[in-house]
């Protein structure tokens, strides 16, 4: 028997509709999982989030589940809307083969129940195939075979396994394992959807793009459209009205009309200067070879990572050289900034003038990475590098432009532009926002600090 103090650190969560979901990623989780750290696991998409809210037996079962995993894009734009920013998506058919990587390594004996006839047992020899060493001691369909209860839990216990994977589908799948794991002698319970069909080739996943561009319910709703057609059309819709209602009450009516107003803005404008997005695009690649866009990791709110999306303004060598000219910053601290840069190219340093280059950084403020007003955001390098008080600037979502870039931008020295940031934090309102952003226009027209 462990004692409290053995069990390991606990995870981080973010509150998705009311459910604490796991905020770490794919290797924290199942080291914590396998150490001891949950004993039943669920998975929460969209479908299952609709399903909670009409089923007060599903919710009762996932309150007392261990640990919930968030799976789908749904979850993560649900986080989004009260200011979270989900780690990693942890969905059930990515993640539950590499938990049984590390089982296997560790010994762990596994066994599958549920599926149609025949599912389980197909599903366990591509598991095999892609994990050799994996110990499979049994399986049992979920349906004659999940009818006598005390007949399938009997099997499981003979069978001596570490791990149960449970596919029945949700909500049942979670009501059983909630039921029945005080009779489990397994250390983990896994509800795990429809993983088995996907192992067994019943139904195909989509392609590792689709699967990245976060789309893989439009191919499952192509492949099966009158299945899945309620689930995804009325049921996505469904979930992200209540995901807003859900934030709206949660959230200061400054928030709330802080990312109202960045998304329609931002939407907005990328119509109206699409066709400056292009031109500068092609003008870019016309000077110089390599992408027209730069793309670089910046440290968001919270200290959560993004992707920040730039018209590139430098030579491609730029990273490399910058350790040979780092001395000759004009700006006194951690933020590198030279007003004569030999990396900037001609159009970059006309597009740096005026800011254009920061024009695709309105796709960041869609996506909900970054506001059109708040601190800019720093490199990693940059925040390791923070005095404690610079942290403050992390409390508020980064943006465009804001209090220090309408009062001179890379004139402003690094412990100054502090000052501004924690100020803005400090005292943010969506009307001080409204006020920024007409005096941005001035600092853009006059070019003060710009290079």
């Amino acid at each position: 028997m462990k004692h409290q103090t053995d069990f390991p650190r606990p995870l981080n969560s973010v509150d998705v509709l009311g459910v604490p979901v796991v905020d770490a990623t794919t290797r924290q989780t199942i080291d914590w999982i396998l150490a001891g750290g949950a004993r039943t696991v669920s998975f929460l998409n969209a479908h299952c989030a609709n399903l909670r809210s009409k089923d007060p037996h599903y919710a009762a079962a996932l309150r007392r589940t261990d640990l919930i995993l968030p799976d789908g894009v749904g979850v993560e734009m649900a986080a989004r809307m009260t200011g979270q920013c989900l780690t990693e998506n942890l969905n059930g058919t990515d993640f539950t083969p590499e938990l049984l990587r590390v089982a296997a390594a560790q010994g762990r004996s596994i066994f599958l129940f549920g599926g149609v006839p025949g599912t389980a047992e197909a599903a366990a020899r591509q598991l095999l195939l892609k994990v050799p060493d994996l110990r499979i001691v049994g399986t049992r369909d979920g349906f004659a075979g999940a009818a006598n209860p005390k007949e399938a839990i009997n099997q499981i216990n003979a069978s001596g396994a570490d791990i149960v994977l449970v596919a029945m589908g949700v909500p049942l799948q979670e009501m059983w394992i909630d039921r029945h794991e005080r009779d489990l002698n397994a250390s983990l319970i896994l509800g795990v959807g429809a993983f088995f069909d996907f192992m067994a080739g019943n139904v195909s996943r989509a392609p590792k793009m689709v699967r990245k561009s976060k789309l893989e319910w439009v191919w499952r709703l192509a492949i099966e459209p009158r299945r899945m057609a309620k689930r995804y059309l009325l049921g996505n819709f469904a979930f992200m009205a209540r995901a807003a209602r859900y934030a709206v009450s949660r959230t200061s009516i400054d928030t709330v009309l802080k990312r109202g107003f960045d998304i329609a803005a931002s939407l907005s404008l990328l119509l109206l200067i699409s066709p400056i997005l292009l031109t500068v695009a092609a003008l870019i690649k016309l000077e110089s070879p390599g992408p027209a866009l730069f793309r670089q990791v910046r440290v968001g709110k919270n200290g959560a990572h993004f992707t920040i999306l730039k018209f590139r303004s430098m030579h491609t060598d730029a990273e490399a050289r910058l350790a040979k000219i780092r001395e000759t910053s004009d700006r006194e601290g951690v933020c590198f900034k030279s007003r004569h840069d030999p990396r900037i190219t001609r159009v970059g340093r006309f597009i740096r003038r005026f800011s254009i280059d920061e024009l695709p950084q309105v796709l960041n403020v869609l996506f909900g990475d970054m506001s059109l007003v708040g601190p800019r955001p720093g490199l990693p390098s940059e925040v390791e590098a923070y005095p404690t008080r610079a942290m403050e600037r992390l409390q508020a979502r980064p943006g465009i432009t804001g209090l220090w870039q309408v009062s001179g931008r890379a004139d402003i020295g690094f412990d100054k532009m502090v000052d501004m940031d924690v100020a803005y934090v400090r005292s943010r309102s969506f009307l001080l926002d409204l006020l920024l952003l007409a005096l941005t226009a001035r600092a853009v027209l006059s070019g003060r600090g710009a290079y």
